[in-house]
Order: C-alpha cells, then structure tokens, then sequence
C-alpha cells in the first residue's frame, strides 16, 4: 500500500492513518515531500506511528524531491501484557518481558540516570532494587561509576522470578558484593535485611498481588537509613511487539488514561514531603519519583 502525502497538511495525514485497517507486519508506504518532512519534522512521523502501534522503518530516497516513509504495523496482541504464561514464570527467562532491556530506550536511559545524578548514586554505599528481574537497572550504575567505586557498594536485588534471579546471579558472578535473592516482596521481613541508603524500584510495587500505599510506606518506614534516598519507576507506557508504546492504558480503557498512575505518583511524593524530602517527578515513558533528604542548614 502506498500512500500520497505528498503536500498534505498534518490533520489531513492524520486522517489518513485513522482510516487504515491493517493487520500485523503489514507494511504502509506513504510519498513525501522533503520539504514537508522539513516543516512537519521526521520526529512527528516516528510520534505518529507510535500513536497507531506501529514501527518506522529506514526512509527510501525515491529522488530529489521525494522521500518514502514506510511505517510497519505491530502485532498488537504481542506483549508481555497478554502473557498467559502456558507454564512459564510471567518475568521468567523464557517470558516475553525477560526479552525486554528498557535500558536501551533513550527516553528511559536518560531520565533514569539523570534521576541516580539527583540522588547523588555516588555517596551510596547499600542499595537495594525491588523487582530487579535481571539487574539491569544496576549495570547502569555500574556504567556510571568507577571500579573502585561500585566494588564499595553494597547492592541488593529482590525479584520473585527464580529464573530471572538465577540470570542475574550469573551476570554479577564476579563481583562479591551484589547480591540477588528470589523472594516475595509481600514478605520481606524474612530476609533480615538490615536498612539502605538507596532504595530502587521500577514498575513492581504497582503490581497487582501488592498493595500499593501499604508496601510504599513498609518499604520506607523499615528499609530506608536515616538520610537515605529513593528512586521509584512507574511505566507510562505499553510493551508492543518489542516496542517501548507511550501511555500507561487503565482497565476498561481502549486509550491511554494517566490518573491511576498520577494517583501512586502522588501519595508517594506528598508522603516523602511531609518526612522532609525534596521529591521531584521526571521521565516520560517511564515516569521517575526522585526523593532526597533536605539538608537542614
């Protein structure tokens, strides 16, 4: 199929996608004019496709003046999110969110290390991550320390996936001070694991067998050090095919809907600023809860 967009304004080319009815990797090429891509921005396309579950793929020179974007369609019912499991651990190693390294998404690498900058990651000498999975999330730390500094932290990554736990393990074999433990975040006390200056938990404590406000405030409250920091990921966004979909989609919703989200958001940062932290809220796929202690001068 291949479309012309030739001089056609940004509404009208809207338009156009919301009447398409196609099926998964099928493919949509559409003519444009340079200078359109000029005016409209090669950004706006690729927002465009995300928008319809679909991927771009490389642009094809057609000649001087015009240019051929090609947008393929996701298989929309691809996604960890429908995982039935069939036997499988949901976040397992042969899961389709194991396949997932959100840490290869700019949007999410960015304001994820921005946010370890806030919390100065540097000064932190015990950290903990909740729902771990792999240890991703600590490679970045890692990548941002030297050897001599991460070989003084003392990490700590809890996941209820014994497989993912069991990989993890293995990616950090060579160092003595990481830590993986397979276990229920429901039942934490059973670890005795002592308080940390650094807490970490990206898109685990809004899962549906936790009570959100309840494990937020037992995880602060029993496992936060005096002047500790906290780094809490809530996912705005969907996994499609492989890709990172902008917009956290609520029950009953065919759409994007944030209030749930916002909610957490929320009560976490009014919780945090009534115990004297500056908590600030960044990201855009994932959305970042940053919290520190105010120095008191």
């Amino acid at each position: 199929m291949i479309l012309d967009w030739r001089r056609k304004s940004s509404n009208e080319i809207l338009e156009c996608f919301e009447a398409l009815d196609i099926e998964g990797a099928e493919i949509v090429e559409a003519e444009v004019l340079e200078a359109d891509i000029e005016s409209i921005s090669y950004k706006a396309f690729v927002d465009l496709a995300q928008l319809y579950f679909m991927r771009i793929l490389t642009p094809i020179q057609k000649d001087e003046t015009t240019t051929l974007l090609r947008f393929q369609k996701l298989h929309v019912k691809s996604s960890f999110h429908n995982d039935k499991n069939n036997g499988r651990e949901k976040y397992g190693v042969e899961s389709d969110f194991f396949a997932i390294d959100k840490t290869k998404q700019f949007s999410f690498l960015y304001h994820y290390k921005k946010a370890l900058e806030f919390i100065d990651v540097k000064s932190k000498k015990r950290v903990l991550n909740l729902g771990v999975n792999r240890g991703n999330e600590f490679r970045v730390i890692q990548e941002m320390l030297t050897c001599e500094e991460f070989s003084t932290v003392e990490f700590v990554g809890i996941d209820y996936s014994a497989s993912a736990i069991e990989f993890a393990k293995k990616e950090f074999s060579q160092y003595e001070n990481v830590e993986f433990f397979c276990h229920d975040i429901n039942r934490l006390e059973e670890l005795e694991l002592g308080k940390f200056d650094l807490i970490i938990s990206i898109g685990t404590l809004q899962s549906s067998n936790i009570e959100f406000n309840a494990a937020f405030m037992s995880i602060y409250q029993n496992y936060l050090a005096e002047g500790g920091a906290m780094l809490l990921g809530f996912p705005n966004c969907r996994w499609i095919d492989g890709e990172m979909i902008y917009g956290a989609k609520a029950p009953n919703y065919s759409f994007s809907e944030l209030s749930l989200v916002l909610k957490d958001i929320h009560f976490c940062k009014k919780y945090l600023q009534q115990k004297k932290y500056r908590a600030v809220v960044t990201g855009k796929d994932y959305l970042f809860l940053t919290a520190r202690k105010i120095i008191q001068k």
